[in-house]
């Protein structure tokens, strides 16, 4: 069902930070880090460079903010610039995939004191290969140790992870992160019924944002591409999951899991707008 929200969408072209005020020129406005955490509920003042507030910062962003291509199925360009990520996340108040999440999550944890590196991802394939370079952007936040954060990744840990093996559970599952057998490459992986399962591969070499921009593309414009090929809006939810996938609504809440059809466009945007906090825009 291509619907009228994608034609629509279509035309529409332990230590504190003092944080600058937004009048106190263009770009500041442009990035408003407290817009942004306001955006999850978190108060900008009570934020500490620390792993307590890194953690309520991944999960709070993880049930406000959704993972969605309806950008992409709509036909309307992706851009990954600092600009193009804050007014389409903050000012459009707007969801986003990979690398918009994550892009604009490194930025924005940036400006209030955390270290932050781009990590590029190949995820697991059907055919049972990797993807390419670049397939996937995640963050590692140095604290006293180092945490894999990733808000881009659909049904992901809520929470951060250490590279060492360690089991984190939420209520989404079980996951942990393991060395692979290349230097400074790891797996992550999700607990299943028939074991431990690799969905994504990763190194801690450092990236830069632009150093996404060929495989942002390619996602957007490839037959090939999953997110070229059906609509997708996912939202973390305290004790399970909400996900449009192409016609259908899904809803899980721990083990039980609800499907149903979306017969109309109205329908469709009434879900967007009252489970997903997306109004349709003009």
């Amino acid at each position: 069902m291509a619907s009228r929200y994608d034609s629509q969408m279509a035309r529409s072209a332990g230590c504190r930070r003092s944080i600058p005020s937004a009048r106190e020129g263009q770009e500041e406005s442009r990035m408003d880090e407290r817009e942004y955490f306001r955006r999850m509920g978190v108060k900008i003042e009570d934020i500490r460079i620390d792993y307590e507030s890194l953690c309520l910062i991944q999960e709070r962003h993880m049930l406000s903010i959704p993972f969605e291509n309806l950008d992409i199925m709509s036909g309307r360009p992706v851009a990954i610039t600092p600009e193009a990520l804050h007014d389409k996340i903050v000012g459009r108040k707007r969801g986003g995939y990979c690398y918009e999440l994550n892009g604009l999550l490194a930025l924005m944890l940036q400006k209030v004191g955390f270290s932050v590196t781009l990590l590029s991802g190949r995820v697991w394939r059907r055919d049972g290969s990797w993807g390419p370079e670049f397939d996937h952007m995640a963050l590692l936040v140095h604290l006293e140790e180092d945490y894999f954060v990733d808000v881009g990744f659909g049904d992901s840990a809520r929470l951060p992870m250490r590279l060492t093996g360690e089991v984190v559970e939420d209520a989404g599952g079980a996951y942990r992160i393991m060395a692979d057998s290349a230097p400074n490459t790891y797996l992550f992986q999700k607990r299943t019924e028939e074991g431990w399962s690799s969905t994504l591969q990763f190194t801690t070499t450092p990236r830069r944002l632009e150093d996404f921009s060929e495989m942002n593309h390619e996602q957007q414009t490839s037959p090939n591409s999953h997110f070229a090929q059906r609509r997708i809006c996912s939202l973390a939810m305290p004790t399970g999951r909400i996900t449009i996938s192409g016609d259908t609504f899904i809803e899980t809440n721990g083990t039980a899991k609800t499907t149903r059809q979306i017969k109309s466009d109205e329908e469709l945007e009434q879900l967007l707008r009252s489970s997903f906090g997306l109004a349709k825009e003009k």
